[in-house]
């Protein structure tokens, strides 16, 4: 028995750090990297902060509601091993393409490409995986992973910044494009999709069928909500950089800003990934859109000693946390066994708002010359996304369906 235990403790060890490299690697650098590339993009190619942005939008507009849910079936179906192997090959593909791409049909392209590894590798597949494996303190444990996200982040700029130095930013964004492949694929060949004894229990699980889940208000709640604070965190993250070089930062400087709202989120995916294992998963949801919203007025007010590093800390506690609740909650709404197809469908919603928000962001920029009406936009958009919150039950296992 003890050796059983031993041997499971080691095996969800090494499901951590699968997952945690995984995220590091195709979230931390593969999309929250990518931004660091967005002003090199505009200057030598002329297009304007719409159109860079836009990539991400149309992206993931394509690619989400086509393979979303076909990949939360197969990931129910067949386990996310197969998936995030496939998915770090085409995040990797996708860097290397873009780091020539100086055309915006091959800039498309590439995006698309970026968009499949998301999709196939990024949070869907790793929290089926996560949960898949934990049980208890499934919290902690998806902060733990998810954790991923904010040191990949952290370092994406930083080592981006160091390279684009010596070697100029395409070989800079190609470099990344190699280290994605050999941060996620290596370890993932050799995982295990689910835990024996998890499996067994889960036999027991009755399988919510899809239709029943998009009958359910909740989802809808969970959702919509989720769709406008995910949309506010891609919309500031992705203009944060042109918002700090507009405000005079060297390229050095926003590094060091863009790498401390990831290191800040670390501390976010910490603090929320242990209070969701010991108080309601919905008031922890309200505290990380609290942290973004209070962040948003620090960018819109007359500059002070250390606005910047406030805003940093606020919003990354709060984005640290946002896309780790999200399948923690779903999972309490309609069960493990339905939680790739569930957060399938709401992964394609938040990543629609995630690409379309900065789009949006950059045209009212491009009209204006001024951050000021796209941030209080997204202002407003966490706010409401709380309130829609407020309204999901407050039991653990909140609804039987």
């Amino acid at each position: 028995m003890v050796i059983s235990e031993n041997k499971e403790r080691s095996s969800q060890s090494y499901i951590l750090v699968t997952a945690f490299l995984a995220l590091f690697a195709i979230v931390g650098f593969a999309c929250y990297g990518l931004a660091f590339y967005y002003d090199f993009m505009t200057k030598e190619y002329g297009w304007s902060r719409t159109i860079v942005t836009s990539g991400n939008a149309v992206s993931k507009m394509l690619v989400g509601p086509l393979f979303g849910f076909f990949a939360g079936y197969l990931i129910d179906r067949y386990g996310p091993r197969k998936m995030m192997l496939t998915g770090a090959l085409m995040a990797s593909m996708a860097l290397i393409g873009l780091s020539f791409s100086g055309s915006l049909s091959f800039f498309y392209t590439f995006y698309i490409f970026n968009a499949l590894g998301y999709v196939f590798a990024g949070p869907l597949p790793c929290q089926v995986l996560v949960s898949r494996w934990f049980d208890k303190n499934r919290g902690k444990a998806m902060g733990i992973a998810y954790l991923g996200i904010g040191v990949g982040g952290a370092i994406a700029p930083l080592l981006a910044a160091q390279i684009e130095k010596g070697f100029g930013w395409h070989i800079s964004l190609m470099s990344m494009g190699v280290l994605v492949l050999l941060i996620a694929f290596p370890l993932t060949f050799f995982i295990k999709d689910s835990a024996k004894n998890r499996t067994e229990k889960t036999k027991d699980e009755a399988v919510v069928p899809i239709k029943t889940v998009l009958r359910n208000p909740n989802f809808y709640l969970l959702a919509i909500g989720s769709m406008l604070s995910i949309g506010t965190v891609g919309g500031i993250g992705q203009h944060l950089k042109y918002y700090l070089r507009d405000i005079n930062f060297t390229q050095v400087e926003a590094s060091h800003i863009m790498s401390f709202v990831l290191l800040s989120s670390l501390a976010g995916r910490v603090l929320m990934g242990f209070l969701a294992d010991i108080i309601n998963r919905k008031y922890v949801m309200l505290m990380l859109f609290l942290f973004v919203a209070t962040s948003i007025p620090l960018l819109l007010i007359s500059d002070f000693p250390g606005r910047i590093y406030f805003f940093a800390i606020l919003f990354g506690i709060g984005i640290g946390g946002n896309y780790m609740i999200i399948p923690l909650i779903s999972a309490d709404l309609f069960g493990v066994k339905a939680l790739g197809r569930t957060m399938g469908i709401i992964l394609v919603v938040d990543g629609i708002a995630e690409s379309v928000f900065p789009m949006l962001v950059g045209t009212l920029y491009d009209a204006s010359k001024s951050y000021a009406t796209g941030f209080l936009i997204l202002f407003c958009a966490t706010l409401v996304g709380g309130i829609i919150i407020t309204f999901l039950p407050k039991t653990a296992k909140m609804v039987k369906v």
